[in-house]
């Protein structure tokens, strides 16, 4: 792809863009959210037609109308939210609209569909039934089915989109076996991802986009993780927060005694100080999204007690947890933390609609100011606060969560992964956040599976494993190697 230009009214999304991949290599792509890399690949899979610039696939000069003419030309592309159809089966997802025929031509030849689908999957040496439904799969299975899918058009360019957003360590390691495989037979793969650590381990060369400018190729092997995030943000990026000065009159906010809900919360106790970031740290299943819903009244406790500022109280749902003033930011902020078709200045006061209520009557004007003044203060990257949350950047649409726990007034914050599929630069820009909002004396929780995350963020850090809270420590004396010991500590 050179010299590319795409334009959107009032947008110049793409500026003279180029990118370029060979056979048999894992070509990275990484910029900031709006640096034009799905723009880019949009182009490349036919939603979009350039505006300038040219194409050349295998030596020849090619043009791609539609995404049709780029499957057929062997360019697929698996987005970061799978497109299946889940009361399907495997087979059936994977041929949808190709599928092999009877002699009677309106009649579906189920048992050549599986057969072809298994000769597909022996290809890729994977071990899946055809017949399963979608619904009844993990992530990393579904995204399986959705590499396949794309290699069922014998791809020979294959576009991943934020792969291991929502799998498990072992489950990223049977993308990246397959991805070797790939690679092997000759597929060239462009790798979309804001995980430094997998593109130094997977990815042979990185291209680096800013504000729809092409800025540099690099080969993996001598660049250094410091140098793509500057080459990225072309801005110094904020690091870690200043270490917390302890001092045991410092008033407890939060406590929690021995609470305990089936196998997935074993005795946990652990107390929150005022102004305090507390670290959750921990493998996946450990237990630590469930301490948070617990904690909010969204999933009942067997037994326990939880204490905010000394005293007892009873949270029976989130209703509960928000009078006595937690506010909660879930992992899947889409699903339960916006309402992505609605706009910005609703998201931010939704959780106060009571405050803008005057005898049945809303005070909209009210409403449009709480909304401009959120966007102000954590500077959220909208054309106006009418805008539908749907359209804003991930960053952004964490941003407008966070507002509206402001507009509320929480004490007590819980951050369960803050930063998942969020960029470099928007990272930075949560993590100032939240150091100002502990500055302000606000309390807060922080759930990460990142360490360095951890590590930066963290006054102390607590690690959990199979339910249980395994150990305690204090900032300076935290290291990844502890973590990770007490993460896999199942005698805790």
């Amino acid at each position: 792809m050179e010299g590319i230009e795409k334009s959107f009214p009032g947008v110049h999304a793409l500026n003279q863009c180029r990118f370029e991949l060979r056979a048999g290599e894992v070509h990275a792509l990484v910029g900031e959210n709006g640096a034009g890399k799905s723009t880019m690949m949009k182009v490349l899979t036919g939603v979009y037609r350039k505006d300038a610039g040219r194409i050349a696939y295998k030596g020849k000069d090619i043009d791609i109308p539609n995404t049709k003419a780029a499957q057929q030309l062997g360019i697929s592309i698996i987005h970061q939210e799978l497109n299946l159809m889940p009361h399907l089966t495997v087979a059936q997802n994977i041929y949808i609209g190709r599928e092999p025929r009877r002699k009677i031509r309106f009649l579906l030849d189920e048992k050549a569909l599986e057969e072809q689908t298994r000769a597909l999957f022996k290809k890729m040496n994977l071990d899946m039934d055809p017949r399963a439904k979608v619904a009844d799969l993990t992530v990393a299975k579904q995204q399986m089915v959705e590499i396949a899918k794309a290699l069922s058009f014998n791809s020979e360019v294959l576009i991943m989109d934020e792969p291991t957003a929502a799998l498990t360590s072992s489950e990223i390691e049977e993308l990246f076996r397959i991805i070797e495989q790939l690679k092997a037979s000759g597929v060239g793969i462009v790798y979309i991802s804001h995980r430094m650590d997998e593109l130094k381990r997977i990815t042979d060369r990185i291209t680096v986009m800013r504000d729809g400018c092409y800025i540099d190729t690099v080969d993996t092997g001598e660049v250094s993780v410091e140098r793509i995030i500057s080459m990225m943000v072309g801005r110094e990026i904020y690091h870690s927060v200043e270490p917390m000065a302890r001092d045991d009159s410092e008033e407890t906010v939060l406590e929690v005694r021995d609470l305990n809900r089936g196998r997935t919360l074993r005795g946990v106790s652990f107390e929150l100080k005022k102004g305090e970031i507390l670290g959750f740290a921990g493998l996946m299943g450990a237990g630590r999204t469930e301490v948070a819903r617990a904690i909010f009244g969204a999933d009942a406790i067997d037994s326990g007690e939880i204490l905010i500022r000394g005293k007892p109280v009873r949270i029976r749902g989130p209703h509960d947890a928000v009078r006595q003033g937690i506010g909660y930011l879930s992992e899947d902020r889409k699903r339960y933390g916006l309402l992505v078709e609605m706009d910005v200045k609703t998201n931010v006061t939704i959780a106060t609609y009571e405050k803008f209520n005057r005898v049945g009557w809303m005070n909209r004007d009210r409403i449009e100011r709480s909304g401009e003044k959120i966007v102000d203060q954590l500077k959220v990257k909208t054309p106006g606060v009418h805008q539908k949350v749907k359209f804003l950047s991930g960053g952004n649409q964490q941003k407008i969560v966070i507002g509206k726990w402001l507009t509320k007034d929480s004490d007590i914050l819980i951050f369960d992964e803050p930063t998942r599929g969020i960029d470099v630069g928007a990272k930075g820009e949560i993590y100032k956040l939240l150091e100002e909002l502990a500055e302000r004396g606000k309390s807060i929780i922080m759930i990460s599976s990142e360490l360095p995350e951890i590590l930066r963020m963290s006054h102390r850090v607590i690690v959990m494993c199979e339910g249980r809270i395994t150990g305690q420590l204090l900032r300076e004396e935290a290291d990844q190697e502890k973590i990770m010991k007490l993460a896999t500590d199942r005698t805790g």
